[in-house]
């Protein structure tokens, strides 16, 4: 850990006072009561809610991937039926008790989180209202996402921001890159239907290109292969290029990564009392409110 990354349990405390501020924690009653074990997992009662919404949302994933599979829909098709209904109904449950708990429901559902929850029930609804609608009904597979809430995983907030930064100061590098690549493919391509031709397989510049780009990138399906003496001494010139262009992106990404880490630098953080941003990024409160930043912690 380094003087930047705040310890997790900061992190969850502060993830779950930006939630209070975002969403409306309620002043008191049966509706705070609620919010505390729907939203916060410092109570029994919350730490037990969680381990229940996982293993739905875990059960929820295996029963739909095991119905993609014939001969198990044949056999067990009206128990994964029963079973996609009752975690359906749990988590519509949960989606109603989240909104009824705070003061700003309408901020929630269309949050990211809301959606994921929504979309998390919704297709079942639509297949049984309107049957051309089945197609969508895969999309429950989006259940996956919401143990990025319930795990706390906001705890690595700042290491998914630091990433964030490095991918997004790399990409004119990135592009120049891919450009190179692009023209190398294109040229490889090329030189490979002059040399091999129609009869062995190459039967135009773009699928000879085709060919380049399953080569140079290591993936080799093998549908089209070279014949000719000449276009196997191409392809193996192809195949050492293709270890070196692998490794190029990697390289980019991980030395901005490094630079992000030691650089002091305005960091994307907002308050969420003020909205303020720009803040350092060893800064733990807001330079404006004195508020304490989500993903921060003192040093």
């Amino acid at each position: 850990m380094t003087q930047f990354d705040p310890p997790a349990t900061a992190t969850t405390d502060i993830q779950a006072e930006s939630d209070a501020v975002q969403f409306g924690k309620p002043a008191g009653g049966w509706r705070l009561r609620l919010y505390k074990v729907v939203f916060e997992s410092d109570t029994q009662a919350g730490k037990i809610f969680d381990i229940v919404v996982i293993a739905a949302i875990l059960l929820s994933v295996a029963a739909v991937m095991a119905d993609s599979v014939e001969s198990v829909t044949t056999r067990h098709g009206a128990l994964l039926n029963a079973l996609e209904w009752m975690f359906t109904i749990l988590f519509t449950i949960e989606y109603i008790a989240r909104l009824s708990c705070i003061e700003r429901p309408v901020r929630y559902a269309t949050s990211f989180f809301g959606i994921v929850d929504l979309m998390a029930v919704l297709p079942t609804y639509l297949a049984t209202l309107f049957p051309e609608a089945q197609v969508l009904i895969d999309v429950r597979v989006l259940r996956l996402l919401r143990c990025f809430r319930i795990f706390k995983l906001t705890a690595y907030l700042s290491e998914f921001r630091l990433l964030g930064r490095a991918m997004a100061n790399s990409t004119r590098k990135i592009l120049v890159f891919l450009s190179v690549v692009v023209m190398i493919v294109l040229i490889v391509g090329t030189l490979m239907y002059v040399i091999e031709g129609p009869k062995h397989g190459f039967t135009s510049i773009p699928k000879a290109v085709y060919w380049a780009l399953s080569t140079i990138t290591t993936v080799g399906y093998g549908d089209i292969v070279p014949r000719t003496e000449l276009g196997r001494t191409l392809a193996s010139i192809v195949m050492l290029i293709g270890w070196g262009i692998l490794a190029v992106p990697t390289g980019i990404v991980t030395a901005e990564m490094t630079a992000q880490k030691f650089m002091r630098e305005p960091a994307e953080t907002r308050c969420i009392a003020c909205g303020n941003t720009g803040h350092d990024v060893d800064a733990a409160y807001c330079r404006i409110c004195g508020t304490r930043l989500p993903g921060r912690a003192p040093t």
